[in-house]
């Protein structure tokens, strides 16, 4: 997979941009440019019409003849939009030798640069790039941003810009700054621009930069992440993190997810380790989300799956609630609840399961707290969230305690991540099929008579593995260069 292309915008005003070629492609190009501001230069041997009213109005110059790579001399830019390969190519490859950043009209091969599809609301504009491999795609969006996105944003922004200099004075520090473009653009200046109304657009915003946009006091938001797709994160726990301060997060939670999080805010990992502290890890997170709360930062503490399913939100909670520090709860989409769902595992069922148990195999102190006699009873589901260790024990007590040995399981490693794979069998071959396939953590085991559909209706990733299936073979140091 190719690197993705790095997104800029670049000021071209009275800068020397070379377009070669003289056509209806070229002149597309040439609007562009000349709405940016740069001083066009088209080298061609012929104009078409349009083009050459420009080089008479004195708007843009020309060279006439075939392309010679001296026209590159002083130039920022080059475009390519002739309908000749080799033409373009030369381009490409004399731009290359200078160091001039060059875009051959459809081919992204050639191109060192790209033209991204925008969308213009006045000063703000909104790019989107495939990369070149994609165009019709980058088109379709633009075309849902623009029904989307409405016009009076231009506006806003001109608005914004000409203000920029008395918000910088009035709020001199980013956090307050920040908090102040949060109410304004939540308040009604975007209403009486969208209206046309400039005059009360400008008395509401005049009304908002005099107010004091000091927080009263710091405040902790514990999000569910959900197992690791990005798509299932709330509405709510997306617009939390883009208000977020800080950020503590689990090792488990995703880059995706991090991804969503406002760029400026402060990420602490506080994953605990296997086999480490965990015990000293959490006293350290109690202590730094006190510490950032009491600075008065608004400290989003960033879960995997759900902070009250065997996430110890209740400690955190207690500690900030010992502390007067004000806190909202995010809920998640717990572990079990996605993987079976990606699994195509239903964890209940009218004619297999009445219910469903979720089950963390050790105690705080490290023991074995399981009431296996319950968990052995027939036509119920478990979900244990336990990685992959222990699977043997798992295995004996079940069946120990009168759970056949045929029960069906799921174990989903990464579940709804790209990665994902499932493993199925029955619970006598459980930690047999676990270690043939090389099972690693994160990892999700659901037993119960309805994990045998995930046979049937898997419809995420690649399909599930039996003790029988063939090994996973692991990359041979020639392969993992």
């Amino acid at each position: 997979m190719p690197a993705p292309l790095f997104p800029l915008f670049i000021d071209l005003r009275d800068r020397r941009v070379l377009v070669v070629g003289g056509g209806a492609v070229a002149r597309r190009k040439i609007d562009a440019l000349l709405a940016s501001g740069a001083r066009v230069v088209v080298g061609a041997p012929a104009l078409e019409p349009s083009v050459a009213t420009l080089v008479a109005e004195g708007r843009i110059e020309h060279i006439a003849g075939r392309f010679d790579p001296n026209w590159l001399n002083d130039a920022w830019l080059v475009v390519a939009a002739t309908d000749n390969p080799i033409i373009n190519r030369a381009v490409c490859t004399a731009a290359e030798a200078r160091r001039v950043w060059a875009n051959v009209v459809d081919d992204a091969s050639l191109s060192s640069v790209q033209v991204p599809s925008r969308v213009e609301r006045g000063p703000l504009q909104v790019a989107i790039s495939s990369g070149g491999g994609a165009p019709m795609l980058a088109r379709h969006l633009r075309e849902r941003l623009e029904r989307e996105l409405d016009e009076s944003l231009g506006d806003l922004a001109g608005l914004l810009d000409r203000e920029r200099e008395r918000i910088r004075q009035r709020f001199p520090e980013i956090g307050a700054r920040r908090r102040f473009f949060d109410a304004l653009l939540a308040g009604p200046v975007p209403s009486h621009l969208r209206r046309g109304d400039h005059g009360a657009a400008q008395a509401a915003f005049d009304a908002a930069l005099a107010t004091d946009a000091s927080p009263a006091r710091g405040s902790v938001a514990l999000v569910g992440a959900g197992p690791g797709d990005p798509g299932l994160l709330t509405l709510r726990g997306l617009r939390v993190l883009n208000e977020a301060d800080v950020i503590l997060h689990d090792r488990l939670v995703s880059d995706e997810v991090l991804a969503l999080a406002r760029r400026d805010a402060d990420r602490i990992e506080v994953g605990k380790q296997v086999g480490g502290d965990h015990d000293a890890t959490q006293a350290r997170i109690h202590a730094l989300l006190v510490e950032h709360a009491r600075a008065g930062k608004r400290v989003v503490r960033l879960k995997g799956g759900d902070p009250f399913v065997f996430g110890r939100g209740g400690e955190e909670l207690d500690v900030l609630h010992a502390h007067g520090i004000d806190f909202e709860v995010v809920p998640g989409i717990t572990a079990a609840v996605a993987c079976a769902a990606y699994a195509g595992v239903p964890l209940t069922h009218r004619e297999h399961a009445q219910s469903v148990r979720f089950v963390t195999a050790l105690g705080r102190d490290g023991s074995d707290p399981v009431d296996w006699p319950a968990l052995a009873r027939e036509r119920q589901t478990l979900a244990f969230y336990m990685g992959v260790s222990g699977l043997a024990h798992l295995r004996d007590q079940l069946i120990a305690h009168g759970r056949a040995p045929g029960t069906p399981f799921a174990l989903v490693e990464n579940g709804t991540r790209a990665d994902q794979r499932v493993v199925t069998g029955t619970l006598d071959t459980l930690p047999e099929a676990a270690a043939r396939h090389a099972v690693k953590a994160p990892a999700l085991l659901i037993l119960g008579e309805v994990a045998a559909s995930a046979e049937a209706l898997h419809w995420f990733g690649p399909q599930p593995l039996r003790l029988d299936s063939p090994a996973r073979r692991e990359p041979t140091m020639a392969e993992a260069a």
